[in-house]
């Protein structure tokens, strides 16, 4: 690591007093409020926290957006608005290096469309047909007894699921159908989430520090569903390093 780079995280510590209680800290650069990671990333880390109440840490992002789209976004995916620093512009993000995505110069949306379509995103395809395979080595998202609505169309419980599926893994369909879920609640609340669509291709990064601020992991994502190493289990680098 740089000197500039640790310098900056170190300025974004204070600036937003990212301090915490806690012997670890997790900070992460969301995109936009209405990109699917920040969604998937967010819903995933709420669950952890409830999951791992008497974990050594605290947990801070950023993302860009207004505050409008914050109190929806966290209405939503349960993540802590206290929590939640909400930014115009993508400077951040530029200071610490993160990757802004495609830029073909022909605007956010294009940009967008192409990365999802695999360009200068290569692992985006390979996940969004897992969300239709299925992952013997990921977790299942939804338990018997969830009630599940797509677009107010199609209702059905999580045990449709273990009924043709089985349970205890992540089955067919069910990753696709979290997503379209998120991506629903984007849609109907565009302008809230998209503060600017330029913004649509940039990444974002996470990064864990230590109580003297120390980086201890890192990971900056560079495709679309793709804000972690390990796909399979997202939040497996803070089962890993966390420690009482």
């Amino acid at each position: 690591m740089t000197e500039e780079f640790q310098n900056n995280l170190k300025n974004l510590v204070e600036e937003f007093n990212f301090n915490g209680q806690k012997k670890y800290k997790l900070i992460v650069l969301f995109g936009l409020l209405g990109d699917f990671d920040s969604f998937e990333y967010a819903i995933n880390l709420k669950s952890f926290i409830d999951q791992n109440k008497d974990k050594n840490l605290d947990i801070f992002a950023i993302a860009i957006g207004s505050q409008n789209g914050k109190e929806k976004f966290c209405k939503f995916t349960g993540f802590s608005k206290e929590n939640l620093i909400v930014v115009s512009n993508n400077q951040i993000h530029n200071n610490l290096k993160v990757s802004r995505g495609l830029n073909i110069g022909l605007g956010g949306w294009i940009n967008m469309l192409l990365m999802l379509s695999g360009i200068n995103s290569l692992k985006t395809i390979k996940e969004v047909i897992r969300g239709y395979t299925g992952d013997k080595k990921a977790k299942q998202i939804y338990s018997e007894f969830d009630k599940i609505n797509i677009l107010n169309s199609l209702k059905f419980s999580g045990n449709s699921f273990k009924k043709f599926f089985g349970d205890g893994y992540l089955r067919p369909f069910e990753l696709a159908t979290f997503r379209l879920n998120n991506m629903n609640e984007i849609i109907q609340n565009w302008s809230d989430y998209i503060l600017n669509e330029k913004y649509l291709p940039q990444r974002g990064a996470s990064f864990l520090l230590n109580d003297q601020n120390q980086v201890v992991y890192k990971f900056f994502s560079s495709d679309v569903l793709g804000y972690s190493s390990n796909m399979s289990d997202p939040l497996g680098f803070l089962s890993d390093l966390i420690k009482e």
